[in-house]
């Protein structure tokens, strides 16, 4: 039986560096939506929000990382599903 993993590598990498830039170019339209969010939500004036509204600022910070850390464990999970299976 012959193993053809090393045939379909190359074009898992491939693949994964085109969704790695696709990825990473969606930041660009997801900073003005967070920059606006943010300032619909006053999260500048920390001593008038409550408890909920500082929580939501909060997550709404971090989706930037999210998205990067999701896109990056995708990118790595389709270059070694081709050594793996």
């Amino acid at each position: 039986m012959r193993n053809n993993k090393g045939q379909s590598l190359g074009l898992a990498i491939l693949t994964s560096i085109v969704f790695l830039i696709l990825g990473l170019m969606f930041v660009n339209f997801l900073t003005p939506e967070i920059s606006d969010f943010r300032s619909n939500l006053d999260c500048t004036n920390a001593a008038n929000i409550s408890d909920g509204t500082k929580l939501t600022c909060l997550l709404v910070d971090t989706t930037v990382v999210y998205w990067i850390v999701i896109v990056f464990s995708v990118v790595i999970g389709g270059i070694t599903s081709r050594l793996l299976l």
